[in-house]
């Protein structure tokens, strides 16, 4: 999987200049009304999952692109919901993000997964700040640097851990349009238990 992160940084451009890893909080994805059913059924116990791996510019991003690459199957996305929770937000991800990376869905699928799995996920307690949630992830990936990580929140719910990495899946920073709420780093927030 390293050798296909490293092609991908030493083909042509494909029209990007880094990814974003986005980490989603499951529970407080469930806590909202549209939460999905399959990623927030009793005993899946979910807390991180994959998002996506978004291809970013170092200012804005591509979505929705014409992919020449073919779509993924059902079957390819339906093997994604282990760590993305659903099949359907694998779909999502894929035509909003995906689309853009200029590679076959079954690479960007494998890419994802080992992008998702080089991340070592902390334990996050119900009452926590951004700060704390971003101290226990730069502990638990010494790799990482403040400048490559961003926590956000919504609606006092911690929302999602962003980590920006290049061509190679090695962190850097994060441009400066990565999206930053109004998550201080202070501000007192829940992580919903798993349902």
């Amino acid at each position: 999987m390293a050798a296909l992160a490293a092609s991908l940084a030493a083909g042509p451009a494909a029209g990007f200049d880094y990814w974003l890893l986005a980490l989603s909080w499951s529970p407080s994805w469930c806590a909202e009304a549209d939460g999905a059913p399959e990623q927030c059924a009793p005993g899946r116990d979910l807390d991180f999952v994959l998002h996506g791996l978004w291809p970013q510019y170092e200012d804005g991003w591509p979505e929705y692109c014409e992919a020449d690459a073919a779509p993924p199957s059902r079957r390819e996305t339906a093997a994604m919901a282990d760590i993305m929770g659903s099949g359907g937000l694998a779909w999502h991800t894929w035509k909003k993000h995906g689309s853009c990376a200029e590679m076959a869905a079954a690479d960007y699928f494998a890419l994802s997964r080992f992008a998702f799995g080089m991340v070592s996920r902390p334990r996050v307690p119900a009452r926590t700040t951004p700060a704390s949630v971003e101290k226990a992830l730069l502990a638990a990936n010494p790799d990482l640097g403040a400048e490559s990580v961003v926590v956000t929140c919504r609606d006092g719910l911690l929302r999602e851990v962003r980590i920006c990495l290049d061509r190679n899946l090695s962190p850097r920073a994060c441009g400066a349009d990565v999206v930053r709420d109004d998550c201080r780093p202070d501000r007192a927030l829940s992580a919903p238990p798993a349902p």
